[in-house]
């Protein structure tokens, strides 16, 4: 049994509330103790991932049955939560759901273009629509039904990694085709980008909808939540564009979509998207940045300056993948908490009082 209470939810819920509206004073951290015994045996499934997520044989009820029992070995501290995440559909599903090939056959998730699309097709002839009869949405779908059937809203699902608009485009012209349709034809790939957003804005709006008659929390695609609709919104294939270009065929279309949200956060993925920076800190609508410095480059504590910068432009922080080692530092470095968050750590169990004693220095209730 999943050991979580109604009022620990209120208590979490409570701490998001005042993360978003500006009241709380200390960051939003929690821990996951791994090791608690679930009180039955492991069942007999293979857990949902990239690498089995093509399992339409096994049934989405004892999928969920083996999230119970994952969920039921955890135990919750500070502001941690029961959630289930469904990014093991993969970064930039949105493809997916439009018609592209999802591709898990190295155990990771990679998007192709749908059938007859090839790097030779002229972009004339590709188009992109969300089809909510989609194989893969239809089972993320039931997945979420046999979870709120299990659970009832005492579980939190998020939503998949729907991914950002130009690495949706991406999928459907591949290789360095976008890079070239870019100065070749400018006005086709504006085109393909109000298609993306229309597909992704139908994908969101359709597994919210299915998501909220129980959820009580909007989630994006980690457990971060809101009492209100909001997304971690990301642009991965900026990483290879210059200012200029970002805010040519990034800037307005995120805006848009920072506009219909109630509250977003932008997942800045890499030192290649730095110069762009001071672009979404002066986008009034984009409430925070997730800073992911990207394989090989320094820890999260070393880059307090890019911390401070986006504090100071009064935007909320995001910290993904962060250590005990990386939130302590930077805590110091902003010398101010508000609107902080980190993703929970996972611990083992056996190591119970150094997580209490890391959430007392943090100023988190356990």
């Amino acid at each position: 049994m999943i050991d979580f209470t109604a009022s620990q939810w209120d208590r979490v819920a409570a701490a998001y509330q005042g993360y978003w509206d500006g009241s709380l004073d200390r960051p939003v951290v929690g821990v996951e103790l791994i090791g608690r015994d679930p009180g039955r045996p492991c069942p007999n499934v293979p857990r949902l991932s990239q690498g089995s997520c093509h399992r339409f044989d096994i049934p989405a009820d004892a999928l969920v049955d083996q999230m119970d029992w994952d969920l039921s070995r955890r135990v919750f501290l500070g502001d941690a939560f029961p959630c289930i995440s469904m990014d093991t559909f993969g970064p930039g599903s949105v493809s997916a759901f439009s018609g592209a090939t999802l591709d898990n056959s190295t155990g990771n998730v990679w998007f192709h273009p749908p059938e007859g699309i090839t790097e030779e097709t002229p972009i004339e002839q590709v188009h992109i629509t969300y089809d909510p009869n989609n194989r893969w949405v239809q089972r993320i779908k039931d997945i979420y039904r046999a979870g709120q059937e299990r659970w009832g809203d005492s579980v939190a699902f998020t939503l998949p990694d729907l991914g950002g608009n130009l690495d949706i485009v991406q999928t459907f012209r591949p290789g360095e085709r976008l890079l070239l349709d870019l100065f070749d034809c400018p006005e086709q790939v504006q085109r393909l980008l109000a298609e993306a957003h229309d597909a992704w804005w139908a994908a969101f709006e359709d597994f919210n909808a299915t998501l909220m008659p129980t959820n009580r929390t909007c989630c994006t695609w980690l457990p971060f939540i809101s009492d209100a609709p909001h997304y971690m919104l990301q642009c991965d294939f900026a990483y290879m564009i210059s200012p200029a270009m970002f805010r040519e065929f990034v800037l307005p279309e995120l805006a848009a979509t920072c506009g219909r949200l109630s509250r977003s956060i932008y997942h800045l993925d890499g030192v290649g998207q730095l110069p762009h920076l001071d672009m979404l800190l002066e986008l009034d609508t984009l409430d925070g940045v997730q800073w992911i410095p990207g394989d090989g480059k320094a820890p999260l504590r070393e880059w307090p300056d890019v911390f401070r910068r986006i504090q100071q432009a009064g935007k909320r922080i995001q910290l993904c993948g962060s250590t005990q080692e990386d939130l302590e530092p930077i805590l110091d470095a902003l010398g101010n908490a508000k609107g902080v968050h980190a993703s929970s750590p996972r611990m083992p169990i056996e190591q119970q009082d150094d997580a209490l004693e890391f959430l007392r220095r943090v100023n988190v209730p356990a």
